[in-house]
């Protein structure tokens, strides 16, 4: 999916009229979905139907939040749209944020939701390889053969090595995608935002994802000592670290894969972070995307 085929959903949704081309929705990210912000609300285009039970449970994961009093974004409309083929979620805007998130205010909200019993529906796993078959797909013949069997090899070693894995904290709610950028600090303080990977699983999932920015996309090492000071602890002193990270690379790589097609960076990007995969270089600077 495009940044056209989602404002095409935008028509069809009725939050645009059709003159779509003029960009009176701007977009504010393309990944997993396409966001839009229109007025007041924030509309999230997802790529495909398949997305569709996700979105459903990313709405049911807002409302648990908001009765916790956890901070985090606020859904415009209880149920997803299904959009010619596109799961379509409505949410409040966000006031501006008065400065960038920083480490420490994700370590905060972190400890909060880490410290929430399970909610009263049944979250998934943390199913981090789960989406690689699907990004490879959507890559086609864009990537190398070769490398997308690599990768899939690489996860189903990752799958049995994740498996045996002993925690170091109790498991539980889990945010699935714990980073800075999902972090909105606006007048009122710091907001999780994007809760579709929110899960039921290993703490450390959380964790990692901050070990690996100061391994891999070049976080200063003293922000990411000021996120474990701030959380309590630091996951890297854990044995099952480098297997929970190398499941995240594994998935970080294919997960660029999806843009290939339509992306000659995304492509460079792809294969810089295989060819280090391959090498075992494990401290190969990738760029974020």
């Amino acid at each position: 999916m495009d940044e056209a085929r989602a404002r095409q959903a935008l028509t069809a949704a009725g939050f645009v009229g059709p003159a779509a081309a003029d960009r009176s929705a701007p977009l504010l990210s393309l990944g997993e979905n396409a966001v839009f912000a229109i007025g007041a609300l924030v509309v999230k285009v997802g790529r495909e139907a398949a997305l569709l039970e996700r979105a459903e449970r990313e709405l049911a994961v807002a409302l648990w939040l908001e009765q916790a009093g956890i901070p985090a974004v606020r859904a415009a409309e209880p149920k997803p749209r299904l959009v010619d083929g596109h799961p379509v979620t409505v949410w409040h805007r966000l006031p501006d944020a008065v400065r960038p998130a920083g480490p420490e205010d994700l370590a905060v909200l972190l400890r909060r939701i880490h410290a929430l019993p399970a909610p009263p529906f049944t979250l998934p796993a943390r199913d981090l390889l789960g989406g690689v078959e699907r990004w490879l797909r959507l890559a086609g013949d864009a990537v190398d053969p070769a490398d997308a069997a690599y990768l899939r090899a690489r996860r189903d070693g990752c799958a049995d090595r994740l498996a045996a894995l002993t925690p170091h904290l109790p498991p539980g709610p889990i945010h699935g995608d714990a980073l800075p950028r999902n972090v909105h600090v606006g007048p009122d303080g710091p907001v999780l935002v994007d809760l579709e990977t929110v899960s039921t699983d290993l703490r450390e999932h959380d964790l990692v994802t901050m070990a690996l920015s100061r391994d891999r996309y070049g976080l200063p090492a003293a922000s990411y000592d000021a996120f474990a000071a701030a959380y309590g602890w630091d996951v890297r002193d854990w044995e099952g670290c480098a297997v929970l990270r190398g499941a995240r690379e594994t998935a970080s790589c294919a997960w660029v894969a999806q843009h290939a097609p339509a992306n000659p960076k995304a492509l460079a990007e792809f294969r810089r972070r295989v060819a280090s995969l391959r090498n075992g270089d494990t401290a190969m600077r990738w760029h974020p995307f």
